[in-house]
């Protein structure tokens, strides 16, 4: 008993020092400044080039300077980004994830089952563009803020992918890209998605688990759910839904409830989403690291630090994240 105290002692007090350690602007490695496409742009590249000697570097180099124009209001057509959880730094973050998660698959499988270089540009590509969505448009008369299409954030991402694309040469992926963008989101479920082969299913896969586990690793997650995701759900008739029959329906009652219902779904989206749907692609990250997978200890030393929050204070609407 005393032996098994004292290690989980050690990893609680592991779990707090790597907390502490990271800067909210870096990423899960706390040496990629997930504020700048810079630097995210050229980890990526530093990637892929071991694995894919025919990638296309300047369209990718291309995308990233649109991303940075779409997410700053200076691409055509589109207002700056307004949605304060679903922002750059979120994006990026996950991009660089999906880099990490293809070089993880490469380097543990062989090269006739290597994913290619089409694909894997394309993969980066829809993960750069995967909360386009949330983008308004300019003449947007219905809504003030992008968070009011959360619901429907993915489909509008698939419908920019499939103007985007060809404006770098990719039209002909344009379909697959509005198809792969859906592993990212709830409005269909990943196993309804159809397209043509098991290595493009594996490009969903991997950039689902991206989105998850580049946002539940974040080192300011729990205090962006808090801060930043309730707002959104707000505002995108999430927190509280009407029914048909114009009842309403209060899934979240507070920025703090979301939180005291955060671990559960964790859990859920751990359980259904990465080992279920995408068929425990997050493991890839264990490759690409050497061993530990950073991810997914971040993911639980955020999960354990909520936990710990919630039952010092008896799961009441008043707790201290940094407990």
């Amino acid at each position: 008993m005393f032996k098994h105290d004292l290690t989980k002692g050690f990893e609680r007090e592991h779990e707090m020092h790597l907390i502490a350690s990271r800067s909210p602007d870096h990423d899960v490695t706390n040496t990629v400044d997930v504020t700048s496409s810079t630097e995210v742009y050229r980890a990526v590249c530093d990637l892929l080039v071991v694995h894919f000697p025919d990638f296309s570097f300047e369209k990718l180099r291309c995308a990233f300077q649109d991303f940075d124009r779409l997410y700053s209001g200076e691409y055509p057509g589109f207002h700056a980004c307004d949605t304060t959880y679903h922002d750059a730094c979120h994006v990026r973050d996950v991009t660089l994830a999906m880099a990490r998660l293809i070089d993880g698959y490469e380097v543990s499988h062989g090269p006739g089952e290597s994913i290619g270089s089409k694909l894997a540009l394309l993969g980066i590509i829809v993960a750069l563009f995967h909360d386009a969505g949330y983008i308004r448009r300019k003449g947007d008369t219905r809504h003030s803020n992008g968070a009011a299409y959360t619901r429907v954030h993915v489909s509008r991402s698939a419908r920019f992918l499939v103007e985007y694309l060809p404006t770098i040469g990719l039209g002909g992926f344009a379909d697959l890209a509005a198809r792969l963008v859906h592993y990212t989101g709830y409005e269909m479920t990943p196993d309804a998605i159809k397209l043509k082969s098991s290595k493009e299913h594996l490009v969903g896969h991997l950039v689902g688990t991206a989105d998850v586990i580049a946002q539940m690793a974040d080192v300011a997650y729990l205090e962006k759910c808090r801060d930043c995701l309730y707002e959104e759900f707000e505002i995108g008739g999430i927190a509280r839904q009407r029914r048909d029959d114009g009842s309403e329906v209060v899934l979240y009652e507070s920025a703090a409830d979301l939180l005291v219902k955060t671990p559960g779904f964790v859990n859920t989206v751990i359980e259904q989403r990465l080992e279920g749907y995408f068929h425990a692609a997050y493991r890839f990250a264990e490759a690409h690291f050497g061993g530990n997978n950073l991810y997914m200890e971040a993911l639980q030393a955020n999960r354990n630090r909520l936990e710990t929050a919630l039952s010092s204070c008896g799961n009441s609407a008043q707790f201290d994240l940094a407990v």
